[in-house]
Formats: C-alpha cells, sequence, structure tokens
C-alpha cells in the first residue's frame, strides 16, 4: 500500500520534523511504500542528512504536481490541500483513497469530539477525515518509535555529550537548553538568570534563538558570561540532527521548547520543559497552553503547578515577572521531574500517532 504525505514549510523546520518522523516511521515499522511531498526539501539535510538512506522517497513538490498514480492513502499535513491535478486522480481511482487532514496538536476538550470526522469535498468524490494528535486515548496520540526509549536509554552521558563541543560543567550546574520563537522575552530571562548565583549552562541553537540572544546582549560567537560572578554561560551549539536533538532533551536539566515537534519530544525525554506555542494571529495560542497546563499540571503538588503554570504564561506574555519567577521555577525542579516521568507513562500507553493512522486506515482503502 502506497501513503502520500504532503507538507508545506510553513515556519523554519516544525512542520517538516513532524512529517519526516512519520514517514520514516510508517516505512520502517510498517513496511510501507511512503512518499514524502515537500515544496521546500532544503530543511531536510539539515533534520536528516541521513535520509537517503531511509526507505522513503522524497518528492519536489510542484504545480502541476509530475506522479504516475495516486495512493491508497493521502495525508496532507496542517491543511496543505494537494494540488488539483493530484485531486482529480483521487478521484478517478476504482476506489476513493483514505485521505486525511492531519491537524495541528493540541489539549483543548474539543479536539475528541472533532477528530476522525468526515468532511466531503464539494466537487469530487471524495471525503477527507480530520486526525487530530493528542493526548487522549479519544485522539491519534503523539508520534513515537517503538524503539525510542531502547535507544534513550543508550543516549550519551551528560559529559560526553557537552565534550562534542569542547565544553564542560560542574556536577552543580544546571544544563539548559534554550529553543524559542524570537518573539520571547529573552532579556528578562537573561536578567532573571544573572540574578541568580547558581551556576547554569544554556545551550543555544542557531537560527532564531541565537538571532534573537544577539540582539539582546550583542555578538560574543563562542558564548556569554551573565551575572556578577560570571557563572551563567549561554553557548551556541551546532545545528542538531532530530536523533541528536533527542539526546539533548534527554541530557538537559531544563528545555525550553516552542511550537510542535520539540515540544513532542520535550515530553518523551520526560524532563521539566517551559514551551512558547507557535504565536497566532487570532489568539489561539494562550488556549491551547491552558489546555495542556490544566491536563499536565494536574497531578502535581499545588505549589509546583501554580509555578510551572505562572512562569509558561509570563514566558509567553512579554516576561515581566521572570525575574520574581525563575528562583520559584528553580525550587521546583525536582517535582517537576518527577511529573515528567509518570507524564511520559501516561502518554505511552496510548497508541502511538502512526499506530493511530495504520488503524484508521486499515478500514478505509
Amino acid at each position: 500500500m502506497r501513503w502520500d504525505i504532503f507538507c508545506k514549510v510553513i515556519d523554519n523546520f516544525g512542520d517538516v520534523g513532524v512529517c519526516w518522523r512519520l514517514a520514516r516511521q510508517l516505512a520502517a515499522e510498517y513496511a510501507l511504500d511512503v512518499r514524502l511531498w515537500l515544496d521546500d526539501p532544503a530543511p531536510l539535510a539539515l533534520l536528516a542528512p541521513d535520509f537517503a538512506a531511509v526507505p522513503v522517497q522524497v518528492c519536489r513538490w510542484r504545480n502541476p504536481l509530475r506522479f504516475n498514480v495516486a495512493a491508497e492513502v493521502v495525508i496532507e499535513a496542517f491543511g496543505c490541500e494537494p494540488p488539483e491535478n493530484y485531486l482529480q486522480a483521487m478521484a478517478s481511482r476504482p476506489h476513493p483513497p483514505c485521505w486525511l487532514n492531519l491537524e495541528y496538536l493540541s489539549a483543548e476538550d474539543w479536539v475528541e469530539g472533532c477528530h476522525g470526522l468526515p468532511s466531503p469535498h464539494p466537487r469530487l468524490p471524495l471525503v477527507k477525515h480530520f486526525f487530530f494528535p493528542g493526548f487522549t486515548k479519544k485522539t491519534g496520540g503523539l508520534l513515537r518509535e517503538r524503539d525510542l526509549f531502547v535507544r534513550q536509554a543508550a543516549f550519551p552521558r551528560r559529559d560526553a555529550l557537552l565534550a562534542d563541543w569542547r565544553l564542560t560543567a560542574s556536577p552543580d550546574c544546571l544544563l539548559v537548553s534554550l529553543f524559542c520563537y524570537d518573539s520571547a522575552p529573552l532579556a528578562a530571562l537573561f536578567a532573571a538568570w544573572s540574578a541568580d548565583s547558581a551556576p547554569l549552562l544554556c545551550l543555544l541553537p542557531p537560527g532564531k534563538p541565537l538571532a534573537a540572544t544577539r540582539a539582546v546582549l550583542g555578538e560574543a560567537p563562542d558564548g556569554w558570561r551573565l551575572g556578577a560572578a560570571g557563572q551563567i554561560r549561554v553557548v551556541p551549539i551546532p545545528f542538531l540532527p532530530q536523533n541528536r536533538y533527542d539526546e539533548l532533551l534527554a541530557r538537559c536539566d531544563l528545555n525550553f521548547v516552542r511550537g510542535e515537534d520539540s515540544f513532542i519530544r520535550a515530553q518523551w525525554a520526560a524532563k521539566p520543559f517551559v514551551w512558547q506555542p507557535y504565536p497566532q494571529e487570532n489568539g489561539a495560542h494562550p488556549h491551547k497552553l491552558a489546555a495542556f497546563l490544566h491536563r499536565y499540571a494536574a497531578d502535581l503538588p499545588e505549589r509546583t503547578g501554580t509555578t510551572l503554570a505562572a512562569f509558561w504564561r509570563d514566558w509567553n506574555a512579554g516576561g515581566a515577572a521572570l525575574s520574581r519567577l525563575w528562583p520559584e521555577l528553580r525550587q521546583q525542579l525536582e517535582p517537576l521531574a518527577r511529573r515528567g516521568k509518570s507524564w511520559r507513562g501516561h502518554l505511552s500507553a496510548q497508541d502511538d500517532l502512526a499506530s493511530a493512522l495504520v488503524k484508521f486506515c486499515a478500514t478505509r482503502v
């Protein structure tokens, strides 16, 4: 059975990252014939340098599309409808394909009621179903490879990971990864860190996080030292492919993540994290943040949950209170680490996204 996945690069690497993880898993774990159609394949070479060795056919999305036959399963990622000539080919099949719109991730309650709903095409004899990733058994689950936890157990230790970038850190040094949009209140975060005397090493990936940091702290190719004692270090690191980024998340004490892909991987890393949803003009992102916090913080001690929620909201709303909230968050990292492990166990008891997709399509093709 052939599966075609369509993806448009909307912002940086997030959309491609999700679609590549899905395509790779479907091919590797279910022996499916997968084509991944990208309008911009350049980010894939960074996210997965070995993509050519994976049994996924990566194709350039041009209009009109050049292809031999429409697939039995068609996935449009995040509402990027396939080209018109491909839709016509779908409609001309003796049996219409299973056509899915893979939606953005949300913890909001309405997702359960919309997951799997059909939507007939207004002109063609086709039906599209809405497939929602999510955090409950009434949704499509989250991307999770079968061997993820086995691989995590073999990840390099913290010292070995830092040695790759010629860095060292004392055992009592807080190790932080900082992946954010350029709208994040970095000046407020750095000011909060500077007022804290405890040692901290922040690993900063290239792109928007590094550019935003330079806008705040100025030029320093080898990194910055903050605070009176200079015990706070902010250090740029190279761009990490997906597998190496998973290693980073698993070895840091705290991860700042954004969007969807890094947000999910931080949860599988089972470490404390701070999330910045993709800012949306219609103001939907605060609702997504609140809905996830409602689920994630439900089993936290009251003080821990209150501190986490306050820090997340302030991180996404200008950072006016970060100087006050940072010491409080740091004190709550131990219970947050315990929550990370229990939350990972809760999520892993559900079907992963690829498995849920295969089951859903099995009765429709």
